[in-house]
């Protein structure tokens, strides 16, 4: 696959954030349901005067519920409507967008770039308090309420046995012909001055519900429902296991996506695009 882009057309890199509490996640679905993709898009053909809607190539798709700070995506727009258009479209597209979507920032991108192919890595915040009292009303669509005290220190005990590269399948929701191997940069908790544990994730990638099974394993160690050592048994035994929750949506951020220099871009696009397997421990 090549990420030339068709003579004629400019990629144009867009930095978006948004509230995912009134979206059925990034993706476009069929049935006329609310999409952060399918509004952008449809903003963007709006604004533009088009009769076709241009495509976005996103970073990392979110779930429903799932709240954006830092998402990256990509759009290839013929160069007349670029031209045309450039100057006023990051005003004309705040003035059509909902307000729980923001499109940031929009320029050309650089040569080899892909939104999602080349990134290294992609970096979120869960936000969770044990306050007996609940969720301040103000925050309630971004924290989640863990009803039990939280050891924070447990957590992160339990947490640094997860870094690393592993295949992460007792975390993830399989997919048919995806991989589960992933590489783990980082998993730490903090409680702040408010009460607020905020657990920072960074991977190169993610596979389906990772980051909130993590959290859910996390939270049980938490709570002394478990000790440290049991979610680096369940990443171990490499299947589900029925007592990892995954945790609800609401508390998730994307919060920032890292790419490499302008000219390792193409280089990384192609290295993603490979099937990943673990190195072998030998034959004897």
């Amino acid at each position: 696959m090549s990420d030339e882009v068709e003579p004629g057309h400019v990629r144009v890199r867009l930095d978006i954030s948004y509230d995912g509490t009134g979206f059925h996640g990034w993706a476009k679905q069929a049935g006329g349901k609310r999409t952060v993709q399918g509004e952008i898009e449809d903003a963007l053909r709006t604004v533009t005067r088009s009769r076709q809607t241009y495509e976005l190539t996103v970073a990392g798709r979110t779930d429903a519920g799932v709240h954006a700070r830092g998402q990256v995506a990509h759009v290839d727009l013929p160069e007349e409507v670029w031209r045309e258009h450039n100057q006023k479209l990051l005003k004309r597209l705040a003035g059509r967008l909902a307000k729980d979507v923001r499109v940031w920032a929009l320029r050309p991108a650089p040569s080899g770039f892909n939104a999602r192919f080349s990134a290294v890595w992609r970096r979120y915040a869960y936000r969770v308090t044990d306050n007996p009292g609940g969720v301040d009303p103000l925050l309630r669509g971004h924290v989640l309420w863990h009803d039990w005290p939280l050891d924070v220190d447990a957590m992160n005990e339990a947490a640094r046995q997860l870094l690393g590269e592993h295949d992460f399948a007792a975390y993830c929701k399989k997919r048919e012909g995806a991989t589960t191997i992933r590489t783990l940069q980082e998993l730490s908790l903090e409680r702040g001055s408010d009460g607020i544990v905020t657990a920072t994730v960074r991977a190169d990638a993610f596979c389906h519900n990772m980051v909130r099974s993590l959290i859910g394993a996390l939270l049980f160690v938490g709570d002394g429902h478990r000790g440290p050592e049991w979610p680096g048994k369940v990443l171990a035994a490499g299947v589900r296991d029925s007592a990892v929750h995954v945790v609800r949506p609401h508390g998730l951020t994307l919060e920032e996506v890292g790419y490499p220099a302008d000219e390792l871009l193409a280089a990384r696009s192609k290295e993603a695009r490979n099937k990943r397997s673990l190195p072998s421990a030998g034959c004897c």
